[in-house]
Formats: structure tokens, sequence, C-alpha cells
């Protein structure tokens, strides 16, 4: 009679245990930024563009920093080259500088401006805005083109 709830429990502990490394690959936080780190698409040291910094962090702990969100597209639209070892599925999160408050945001949940007048570290720049009420004012006050959300970003986008 008291071994009645084993199997139970122990189906418990199990869907437990298989969902654990799933939580842990979406937990990553943004990474501390080192003065070396460099953008592995074009090569800029990091470190002096923190209103720029955009973040890729795999589930394995490694990351790659960009000096904007366009090289950080570019990488991740093509990871296969710049990363071979990876794959989209070694992604645990990706964070960009949001353009007013300057704080790293998750990259899947902000709203991204082409085209407009303001100008990142390496020239014209996907600006990354917190809220679609900010990305359409953005959007006037700076003559970007459109709004687009993260999968909407294609390497057209980017050129």
């Amino acid at each position: 009679m008291k071994y009645k709830f084993y199997p139970l429990i122990l189906a418990i502990l199990y869907m437990l245990f298989l969902s654990m490394p799933l939580s842990f690959a979406t937990d990553r936080k943004p990474v501390a930024i080192n003065k070396s780190d460099k953008c592995p698409v074009c090569g800029m040291f990091v470190f002096s563009y923190k209103n720029w910094l955009a973040e890729i962090v795999f589930i394995d702990g490694t990351y790659a920093v960009f000096d904007g969100p366009k090289d950080m597209f570019r990488y991740y639209l093509d990871l296969k080259k710049y990363n071979p070892s990876k794959t989209a599925s070694d992604i645990s999160a990706i964070y960009v500088t949001e353009y007013y408050s300057t704080e790293l945001k998750d990259a899947r949940k902000v709203f991204f401006i082409p085209g407009s007048n303001v100008n990142g570290p390496m020239g014209a720049e996907l600006v990354p805005l917190a809220s679609e009420t900010a990305a359409t004012e953005f959007l006037k006050d700076h003559k970007g083109k459109k709004i687009l959300k993260f999968d909407e970003v294609t390497r057209e986008n980017l050129k």
C-alpha cells in the first residue's frame, strides 16, 4: 500500500528532470563585456560602444558580442559562416541595447528601425526600440523606413 504512489512520483520527477535543461538554456543573462572582446563580423573592439552593444549567448556559456544589431543579425542569419560549430538551437539568448534606455533587452521582444538618420559605430544601423509606440515615434522623428520585429529582419535589411 505504501508503494502505491511511487510510480506517480517517479513519473513527476522524470518529467521535471527532462524539463531542466530547457529552463537552464533560456535563463542566460547578458555577459559582461571585456576590453578584448571583438565583433566576429567586422573585427571591431566592442567595449567602447556599449550604447550599441548586441550579444548572442549560447547554451554552453560561450558568446559572441557585436558593435551593433546589424552585425549581430549578419552573424545570426549566417551562423554557419561565422561559427560553424554552432546552430540556432545552440543559442540561449540574444540581446540588443535599446536605443532610449541603453539597457540590454531581449532582441526577440524589441522592434527594429532600418534606414533612419541615426548612425551606430559602423554607420547606418538597425535601431532597437523597446515598444511599438517608441518605434512609431522614432520612425517619425528620425526618418526611418519601417518597423521590423526580430523575425522580419532579413539580409536585405542589412544593406
